[in-house]
Formats: structure tokens, sequence, C-alpha cells
């Protein structure tokens, strides 16, 4: 069993670690507290090839692995935090989800600018009352009766959407899970509005998103009836973006704290050779080291096959809690530094707080987990007879 990155993947990522420490070191910190999708940096990565890695040659994509896309999300974050948010739209989410299912006449319409950094796509899933209970979504996409689709419902917490010019909105063509589809929407479209922004507390900003009458036509439908399972099965893509920028920037953090603890003294030593700050960072490693494994083992699965549901919870679950950890802390051994606002440490530590909840909280990756051990599925659904009477159909 090798545990190293073949020749190729080697050569991948030292060349994706010259581009950022040139291209994208130099403005990391100001990139990292300025609102709004980092645009400058996506262009740059489209440039280098960077966004699509991925997706077939054929959709203006690179053709290659999961790995591929891992290493790249790593190299980026190593030079600059807030840049591989770029590498994470252009590869995972809600893109992936549109290049898989996409027709041909969709991807002519949004692929060419979303992989040359020029756009971004949002995801409208989460909704005020499902959250983790995603299949309680009440958004709805009747027949107009013309062959388009009316859309009525709103969603939170999506991701990109101050910026995003369209949208992959998750809707309920019937009861069920089985009447779960969803739609493109692009912003501008009557009866669609994006409210004000909000920020979470990594700064990151996202609005509400409003649909009243918002009458779409049948060539925006994405998966109509029944799409839900198969859409929801790339989740698990999903989250090794995720686990890739959790891991990223506590290992950023972490190499902080590491040079701060060298070179700054306290006592006439430096803060590396006292015992209870060694031991942290011994912690710290062991945690690192061990999430990267689960994380690698995720994403090197054969050539044309998805990670399974196990391995990438595994991966996340690790990675969220080691990413988190690195990051608190650094804050922590850097003391007003790593508090300050001048240093990177604080940034990581509330970004990667917001992934343990994002793209699966680790509850819920817990739960996935202990299925996997018993072989079995445990319902979080109170017995059938106690539900409401639109749970009880799903």
């Amino acid at each position: 069993m090798d545990f190293a990155l073949n020749d190729e993947q080697a050569l991948f990522r030292d060349s994706v670690r010259r581009f950022a420490d040139e291209r994208l070191k130099p403005g990391a910190l100001e990139r990292a507290h300025r609102p709004g999708f980092p645009f400058d940096a996506a262009k740059l990565l489209a440039e280098q090839g960077l966004l699509g890695i991925t997706m077939p040659v054929e959709d203006g994509g690179q053709g290659g692995t999961l790995m591929d896309a891992v290493i790249a999300i790593e190299q980026v974050a190593a030079a600059c935090p807030r840049s591989a948010d770029a590498i994470q739209a252009g590869n995972f989410g809600p893109i992936r989800t549109f290049q898989e299912y996409a027709t041909p006449e969709q991807k002519a319409r949004f692929l060419p600018d979303l992989l040359a950094g020029r756009t971004v796509i949002s995801l409208g899933m989460s909704e005020p009352d499902a959250g983790s209970a995603a299949t309680d979504l009440k958004t709805t996409a009747r027949p107009d009766g013309a062959g388009g689709y009316i859309i009525d419902g709103s969603k939170v917490f999506s991701t990109h959407s101050p910026e995003a010019s369209v949208f992959l909105v998750y809707v309920r063509f019937g009861p069920g899970v089985g009447g779960i589809g969803s739609v493109l929407v692009e912003r501008g479209t009557p009866g669609f509005t994006i409210g004000q922004p909000s920020a979470f507390m990594s700064g990151e900003e996202w609005s509400q998103l409003y649909f009243e009458e918002c009458r779409i036509p049948a060539e925006n439908v994405l998966l109509g009836p029944g799409g839900f399972k198969r859409q929801i099965a790339g989740f698990n893509v999903e989250r090794l973006g995720n686990s890739s920028r959790a891991l990223a920037l506590g290992r950023y953090a972490f190499d902080l704290a590491r040079d701060h603890a060298l070179q700054r003294k306290q006592f006439g030593r430096p803060l590396c050779e006292f015992q209870g700050l060694q031991w942290k960072f011994a912690d710290l490693a062991v945690k690192i080291e061990s999430a990267q494994l689960l994380l690698y083992r995720a994403a090197s699965t054969p050539e044309g096959q998805l990670p399974s549901a196990a391995e990438t919870a595994m991966a996340k679950l690790a990675c969220n809690q080691a990413g988190f950890d690195a990051a608190n802390e650094a804050v922590q051994v850097m003391g007003g530094m790593g508090y300050s606002t001048e240093a990177l440490a604080e940034y990581c530590m509330r970004r990667t707080r917001g992934w343990m909840i994002a793209g699966g909280s680790i509850e819920m990756l817990k739960n996935r987990i202990a299925e996997h051990v018993f072989d079995r599925r445990f319902d979080q659904r109170p017995p059938r007879a106690e539900r409401p009477a639109a749970q009880a159909a799903e």
C-alpha cells in the first residue's frame, strides 16, 4: 500500500504551489477580508486550468481526477486560504451536479463563463424549515400550462448567492422524495428576488432567495421528479471539497503557529521549548496527518466511480475536527497576534468552524458512520404514526 503521491501527482502539486505562491500569496490577507466572491483569483485559476479539473474535456474541463482537485485545493490554500473557495466553486458543489446532469444546451449556456471564472453558480437547497432534513423542502414547481413551470418558495444559506448568475434550486414537483427534482433559475428572472446580504461568522455573505410566481421555461429543468436521489449521491463528492478546505486551512494555521513558536521568545526562551506547547503541536500533527490519510483514501476512487458514503463521512468528520482544532489552537499559541486580523489564524478558525455545519454537520456524519458500522439505516424521524401527514408521505 502506497501512501505517497505518484510522480504525476507530485509534479502537479508542485506546479500548483509555485503558481499560488507567485500569483495569489501576495494578496492573501487582503483577499481574506474582502467581502464577496474572489473573482480575481477565480480568473487566474481558470487560466491555469484549475477550474473544472474533473470535468470531461468536451465540456471544457481538464479530464482529471478527484485527487487532482483535492491536491489543487490544498496547494492553493497553502498560499491563499480565500482563493481555495474559487477552486471549490469551480470543481465541487452545484457546478459538478450541473455538469453531470445538464443537457448539452444547458452546458453551452452556462459552463463557459463558469469555467472561465467570470460567473459563479449557487445552490438553493436549505430552507427555513428544511436544513439537515432536506427532503422536508416546501419550494414547489407546478406546470404553467405552456410547458414551463412556476416556482414558489424560499431558500436560505445559499453560498455565493449575492454574486451568482445562476441558481441550481431544489424544488418539489410532487409529494414524497420521488417528487423532488431541481431547476435552474437565472438572476433577473421575473418573480425571483435576492434578499439583502447577510454575513456568517466567517465574513462570507449569503442572501435569502424568494420565488413568487417565478416562471421558468421547460429547458431550465435540470432533473425532474425523481431526481433528488440521483443528485444527493453527488454529495459524497461535495464533501471532499469541504474536507479539503477545512484541513488545508487548519494546516495553514498550524504552520503559522509553528513558525511563531520557533521565533517568539518569552522568559528568555523560544515558545517551542515549553513542553505544554510541544504537546499541543504533537497532538495536532497526529490529527492532521490522520485526517489527510482518510481524505486521500476517499478521493482515490477508481475512475468513473463516486467515493463511498462511509469513507467521505469519515474523511469530512476527521478533516472538520482536525482543521478547526488546529486553527483554534493556532490562535491560542499566537496570542494577541493570532487573535488579530493582521494574521490569518483567526480567519482560518472562523472558516473551519463553519464547515463543521455546512455540507453535513458533524452530528449527521456520525449518524452515517454508525449506519456503516451496524450495516443498517437509523431513521431520524419519529415513528410514522406520529409524523405530520406531509412527512409520512416521504
